[in-house]
């Protein structure tokens, strides 16, 4: 496995703030800016397909904007991302092109790629840089972004953009050496080297984020999660093994994949979406939904919550109150509720409240 990662063709690195700043006020550290762009340099100018998710717009305006510390409350994290994200991408831009590669950058939200239209621009524009011969470089945008819409941090990010850009690895770079059997502060706790089944993983993720970023290993999994049940392996390292990790080595911890590919927008739907609403369904619908990969009809449906339009995502819900799937609903709330147990042999022709191709199980 650590072979083939070595020879994949299209891989997605990620890198926190930890490791792109001092470790004494969290400035950004140009030397780890530069060795990481000649690395994925390297990378591309051999004919692969790198895409870069990148913490560190706040944390680059820390020093500028005289803070100590990266801010709490969201206006000044906002305002913080719209200065340092300027600085982050000029670094990045002039450490690539000391070896002639260019650089894009995007920013994206949440809500970017759940509406149909935004998701297939950023695929759009993500495949044609890659004919263009540009190193795409991703990070939330936490200058729009709320508590509500973002994605939280860039590990889920990264894991939901190889999706979209049906990567063959991605990279987890952190202040970590990989994943341990307990707190690493701990003297019997081990490293982990390899973990085949991510879903029966039992370790310590109780590390918390860095005074510089927001993530923490329990972000870490839930990518490697996101990841993996894709089809997607990963390795999650320390930033000083990205030589190494890259080039296949037994660095850090190995998730193997567990899953196949699905369909990019529904493990977008599954791991980012913010449901607007939740359809009640009986236990008939949800045997069905989970056993044959039915589409859900209004016939199944027992309750409607919130308030939706049609093509908004929503939370399918057994008669367990437990959520089960999330599905692209059919219909508004308001005319769902209209609806509610009519069948089509009641001379009504009725389209799936969820079709089959717009659901995924969570």
């Amino acid at each position: 496995m650590r072979s083939e990662i070595a020879d994949a063709d299209r891989i997605v690195v990620k890198v926190g703030s930890s490791s792109l700043t001092t470790p004494d006020g969290g400035a950004l550290d140009l030397d780890r800016v530069r060795a990481l762009a000649d690395a994925l340099s390297g990378l591309h100018n051999s004919g692969r397909r790198v895409v870069l998710v990148t913490s560190g717009a706040i944390a680059a305006a820390l020093v500028p904007l005289g803070l100590r510390r990266r801010p709490r409350d969201l206006e000044t994290q906002q305002a913080a991302a719209a200065v340092g994200q300027g600085l982050l991408i000029r670094h990045y831009t002039e450490a690539f092109a000391e070896h002639g590669v260019q650089v894009a950058q995007l920013l994206l939200t949440v809500d970017d790629v759940l509406r149909p239209t935004t998701y297939r621009n950023a695929l759009d524009t993500m495949s044609r840089l890659f004919r263009l011969g540009v190193v795409p470089i991703i990070n939330e945008n936490d200058t729009v972004a709320t508590h509500e819409i973002r994605f939280g941090d860039n590990d889920r990010l990264a894991a939901l953009v190889a999706h979209l850009v049906r990567a063959d690895a991605l990279f987890l770079f952190s202040d970590v050496e990989g994943l341990y059997t307990g707190h690493p502060s701990e003297p019997d706790s081990t490293l982990i080297p390899h973990v085949a089944d991510v879903s029966t993983l039992q370790a310590d993720t109780s590390r918390v984020g860095s005074r510089v970023g927001t993530g923490g290993m329990a972000t870490k999994v839930e990518a490697a999660q996101i990841a993996c049940r894709g089809g997607i392996p990963v390795v999650l390292t320390h930033a000083d093994n990205l030589i190494p990790a890259l080039g296949g080595e037994d660095a850090g911890t190995l998730f193997s994949p567990i899953g196949k590919r699905r369909p990019r927008r529904l493990l977008w739907l599954a791991h980012a979406a913010e449901t607007r609403g939740s359809l009640h369904v009986d236990a008939g619908a949800r045997r069905a939904l989970l056993s044959t990969h039915a589409s859900l009809l209004a016939a199944g449906v027992v309750r409607v919550e919130g308030v939706f339009d049609e093509g908004e995502p929503v939370d399918i819900v057994g008669p367990d109150d437990e959520a089960f799937a999330r599905g692209f609903v059919g219909y508004g709330s308001q005319e769902l509720n209209q609806m509610l147990g009519h069948h089509g042999d009641e001379g009504l022709t009725l389209r799936p409240v969820v079709h089959r191709d717009q659901f995924i199980n969570l």
